[in-house]
């Protein structure tokens, strides 16, 4: 069975924490797409975990985790992660962690630049974690780029390197005014971070082939959600590669290979990081409390989450671009302190109510048209079947389950591993 996790909004819907909880079933998990700028979230018997660039099966002794031919990796970061989790007792080793050897290097002078242009763009900006991220990619279609398996090529690596760096000035010095890149600590920072991951750079995309060919169960992890996906989401403000669960099979490194089961996860609210059109959003008061209940900062960068009702319009485009064939409905539990839940049913644009997903200036100018649900007012946390929950979540689940159209089939009741119903 070949399963995709994948994000129905803005991100940071939950999608960690359903990817550790499914990868029990799971041989392989894969991280398909994007790099350090996910902030994956798992808690579990051994602690509460921030992943960014490993894939969220890592914590299943038996699964083994790829990081797949789509990632741009900073190996810096990575080097750390590895650190911090085998520091509180977790195993990785090149049994358990595989990089594609064509997977994409995230390098210093990508950070640079991305904060350069925030900075640049002041009040413009795009709301980037400067993390690399867009240069990155850019780089890469523009065939520029170090990768994985460069790291194996020593004796071509400097000249590459110079090469790059030599172009790179062209825009940092002479562009930005920044101080020029110097070849010798680039090179420098691939060998004190390149040396120990080695041993985990490999042909991935021939592992993955062979677990298919066995029949084996493979997850399919992405970052963000469908409405940050460079395609399909709410451009410019999105990320820099295809979120969408199409691409899983591609930036796996099995593009041959077919996904039979999309799990869209979306919370029982909304949260957004950063900067773009969020016509759901709750401000004041409302917004502030909702934002403490949820815990709702960045978990890659720290921000505080703009949050805001339930949204209908963007929770359906979202379910039609991921091709979910189910839905994981998080953090339902946060909402037990409203008398009255809020739920964005359409858009209002120019005077017209609007029930599709707009794209461009449509979508700055929409305007939201809430509907107000009873809400529960009790601690569910502790139900563990759909019948011990009140009446009137079964009545929210319910209406979300036919506004966007897709079944609900995993609800989650709390933060920690086994705080789920499954919905059947």
């Amino acid at each position: 069975m070949l399963t995709a996790i994948v994000g129905v909004n803005w991100g940071d819907e939950g999608k960690g924490r359903m990817v550790d909880l499914l990868s029990s079933d799971a041989q392989v998990v894969v991280r398909y797409q994007g790099g350090n700028n996910a902030g994956h979230t798992v808690i579990n018997e051994r602690g509460k975990f921030i992943l960014n660039l490993i894939p969220s099966g890592i914590f299943r002794e038996e699964t083994v985790n790829v990081m797949g031919t789509g990632m741009v990796i900073d190996i810096e970061h990575l080097c750390g992660e590895i650190s911090t989790l085998t520091g509180k007792g977790i195993k990785i080793t090149p049994a358990n962690l595989k990089i594609s050897e064509k997977a994409v290097i995230c390098m210093p002078y990508h950070k640079l630049l991305d904060e350069l242009e925030e900075d640049r763009l002041g009040d413009k900006k795009f709301g980037s974690t400067r993390r690399g991220i867009a240069p990155v990619y850019a780089d890469k279609y523009m065939k520029k780029s170090i990768r994985m398996s460069d790291l194996l090529e020593e004796s071509e690596l400097a000249d590459k390197v110079a090469d790059i760096v030599e172009w790179k000035n062209l825009i940092v010095a002479k562009g930005y005014g920044s101080a020029p890149i110097k070849t010798e600590d680039i090179m420098a920072w691939l060998k004190e971070f390149g040396e120990s991951l080695k041993p985990f750079i490999c042909d991935t995309t021939a592992f993955l082939l062979k677990a298919v060919d066995e029949n084996q169960n493979i997850i399919f992890e992405a970052q963000l959600g469908a409405l940050r996906d460079i395609d399909y989401g709410i451009y410019p403000y999105t990320s820099s590669s295809s979120t969408i669960a199409g691409y899983a099979p591609i930036g796996a490194g099995i593009p041959g290979c077919k996904i039979e089961n999309v799990v869209g996860i979306m919370k029982a609210y909304s949260s957004c990081v950063g900067e773009g059109p969020f016509t759901a959003e709750l401000f004041g008061e409302s917004g502030d409390e909702l934002r403490e209940a949820g815990s709702e900062y960045g978990a890659a960068t720290g921000r505080p989450r703009r949050v805001g009702g339930f949204d209908v319009v963007a929770s359906r485009y979202g379910v039609k671009m991921q091709g979910a064939t189910c839905v994981a409905l998080t953090k339902l539990d946060i909402l037990s302190y409203m008398d009255k839940i809020p739920v964005c049913v359409a858009y209002e644009i120019d005077g017209e109510t609007v029930n599709d997903f707009p794209i461009g200036e449509k979508l700055d100018r929409a305007k939201p048209v809430f509907e107000y649900l009873e809400g529960f007012m009790t601690d569910i946390s502790k139900c563990r079947k759909l019948s011990d929950l009140p009446e009137n979540v079964i009545k929210y689940i319910n209406f979300i389950e036919g506004a966007v159209g897709c079944p609900v089939k995993y609800l989650s009741v709390g933060p920690e591993r086994e705080d789920y119903i499954i919905n059947e």
